[in-house]
């Protein structure tokens, strides 16, 4: 039996892993359990599966949590809190997986911990690496550590490589819904609303990753994302619109055949694969139904229309950590946008003005990245209060 902490347990992530280990219940042990501030669903997540660890990185959340947990007449062996508490979560001794799940570029910590600690990771916070692949890959290398994508993109091609060696890959095929505008005028763009923006035709996600599927710069991230996974080139990596998200990405071979990774659309399918890898066990998932699937249509993204896509591939070649300040630039363009502070026109504007500033250094540890974060965020902010946008 495999013992499993989940980063980010109360997230979407985190929910739907604790419903394919409760399929799995004899192949899996849930042990740990962190959070931020979702105390009442952590106490109730604790009463069901009973791990003998939990982190809370709000410390002031504790006593409600520990409040909780009495009331329910819990006893949980270990309450970690404060910044680190994930980290060390994720580092323990007691895990043999953990479910890297938390939201943003906090999940790049517990994530390196997990992988220093020689860890099979279950990666689905995209965000780690994208700001920190580089570093990412290197210590996994180092300390032997396993990195199984959760990302549906990502576990697809992961699937599709196990059909040959990494030395005959030609490129790699990451699909992409195209968003709500990819047949919208582009003289309509600086009107769009975000309203508007919000409407994704085919998923039902949070308002960043709705956003950046809009502007296409979430699979920008993707390709950044998988560079460093799949130590491909990022000249080997396209994206192709396929509307119908039916294929979920696709790899060519240097031979010319494709191979591609079909699926229904439920996360609980690439969780469990990244759990049980390199195995596969019957899933919750239900089987795709051939007769109804719809014409596949596949295109080639406009670069006028997505101009953010570009920007991705800039900082994959500028480096070090022009990936992280391409994230965080992004992160505060979007909220500035869906509080009306710039417009959809000014979305890669000013991520394209902040990367242009930023002089990369060495990804070379997790404060350098972060500190290249840190120095994003204050710079997008400022673009905006000053309405940069308007004039570049």
């Amino acid at each position: 039996m495999k013992r499993v902490a989940i980063i980010g347990s109360t997230g979407s992530v985190g929910e739907n892993t604790l419903r394919v280990i409760g399929h799995l219940a004899e192949a899996f042990q849930i042990t740990g359990l962190a959070v931020n501030e979702s105390i009442d669903r952590l106490a109730e997540q604790t009463e069901k599966y009973k791990p003998i660890a939990v982190a809370i990185s709000d410390a002031s959340r504790v006593d409600r949590y520990r409040e909780a947990i009495a009331a329910r007449g819990i006893h949980v062996p270990e309450i970690l809190s404060g910044p680190d508490a994930s980290s060390i979560l994720a580092g323990s001794e007691a895990n043999d997986i953990v479910v890297s799940a938390a939201v943003g570029a906090a999940g790049l910590r517990p994530t390196h911990a997990a992988l220093a600690a020689g860890k099979h990771v279950a990666l689905a916070n995209k965000e780690a690496m994208v700001v920190g692949g580089e570093l990412l890959r290197r210590t996994a290398r180092a300390s032997r550590g396993l990195l199984v994508p959760v990302d549906s993109e990502h576990s697809a091609i992961d699937q599709c490589l196990r059909s040959g060696r990494l030395a005959e890959v030609r490129r790699l095929l990451l699909t992409a819904s195209g968003g709500p505008f990819r047949n919208t005028p582009q003289s309509r763009f600086g009107s769009i609303t975000p309203e508007e923006a919000l409407r994704h035709p085919t998923w039902q996600m949070g308002p960043r990753i709705t956003i950046d599927s809009a502007t296409l710069m979430n699979k920008g991230l993707e390709v950044i994302e998988a560079r460093w996974l799949f130590d491909i080139p990022e000249t080997s990596i396209d994206v192709v619109i396929h509307p119908q998200s039916i294929v979920h990405s696709m790899v060519e071979f240097v031979d010319g055949s494709v191979i591609a990774q079909l699926g229904s659309t439920d996360m609980c399918g690439p969780i469990q694969y990244a759990l049980t890898y390199p195995n596969r066990l019957p899933t919750l998932m239900p089987p795709l139904d051939w007769t109804l699937i719809p014409r596949l249509e596949f295109d080639v993204p406009d670069p006028a229309r997505f101009p953010s896509l570009a920007l991705a591939y800039d900082a994959i070649r500028m480096g070090g950590t022009a990936p992280a300040v391409l994230n965080a630039a992004d992160e505060v363009a979007v909220r500035c946008f869906l509080e009306r502070e710039i417009g959809f026109e000014g979305l890669p504007r000013i991520v394209r003005t902040v990367l242009e500033a930023h002089s990369p250094v060495a990804a070379s540890s997790v404060e350098a990245i972060l500190e290249a974060d840190r120095w994003a965020r204050e710079r997008t902010k400022e673009l905006s209060r000053r309405g940069a946008t308007r004039s570049v």
